[in-house]
């Protein structure tokens, strides 16, 4: 499914483009074959080219401004910082930037997190190679990308009224908080954590102390346990 101005304001309305004029997009993923495989796909179009690649937020930040991409394909995970904040600092700083989300993690905890902070649309990395492609040139319209589960469950939530109550205990987490889940389930230590989000170790400590309560988990092994088996896609308990 494809969310488009029936329900969602455009995003961007792009400026005319020619029929030989092809649309550039920058790819940032922090897997090389991930971007390789993204730039065999998009540079098989007439119409797309991949104007660079970048695994950092920083990275990505320094190309948005040299390329001036037409798009921006980004990751939620990346290897200095996280999509989240890139996406949020992409459209502080360029409003009209079509930006989609590309990502293996669970679309029902990111999605809407993602579009609240500036993302045109969210794909999982799962999806068909056209519904990508759908996806991409979607947003490069102006448009809004989300598939038919997160668009039911937006509708579900808006038609509530705010009394729509998630089952998943992860939904009750801050931006930050699920940031911060996210780095533990990537095996990163406090301090570490820290440095990636540009925080204190202190304030790392503090939410990583609301999570646990949030969660229902008494210990720090317990914490561990349950961010690597949600960063893996595993239900918390799985075995590895």
């Amino acid at each position: 499914m494809s969310v488009g101005p029936s329900l969602f304001k455009p995003a961007h309305k792009p400026a005319g483009v020619s029929k030989d004029q092809k649309r550039r997009v920058l790819i940032v993923d922090d897997h090389p074959i991930v971007r390789q495989g993204l730039r065999r796909l998009i540079e098989a179009e007439a119409d797309l080219e991949v104007c660079g690649e970048a695994e950092t937020a920083r990275e990505a930040k320094s190309m948005i401004r040299e390329q001036e991409p037409d798009a921006v394909i980004v990751d939620v995970s990346l290897k200095q910082g996280d999509g989240l904040e890139l996406v949020k600092d992409a459209r502080a700083h360029y409003p009209a930037l079509p930006l989609l989300v590309l990502s293996m993690h669970d679309e029902a905890i990111y999605a809407e997190r993602m579009l609240s902070a500036g993302a045109n649309g969210y794909i999982m990395k799962q999806a068909a190679s056209d519904q990508f492609l759908i996806a991409l040139r979607r947003v490069l319209d102006g448009g809004i990308y989300v598939s038919e589960a997160v668009g039911n469950s937006m509708i579900e939530k808006f038609a509530s009224g705010g009394a729509y109550i998630s089952s998943n205990p992860v939904d009750s987490l801050t931006n930050r908080e699920l940031q911060v889940l996210h780095m533990i389930g990537k095996g990163l230590s406090t301090r570490q954590t820290a440095e990636a989000l540009n925080l204190s170790v202190k304030t790392v400590e503090s939410h990583r102390q609301r999570i646990k309560r949030k969660l229902s988990l008494r210990t720090s092994a317990q914490l561990m346990q349950y961010a690597v088996n949600w960063y893996a896609g595993r239900e918390p308990g799985a075995k590895p």
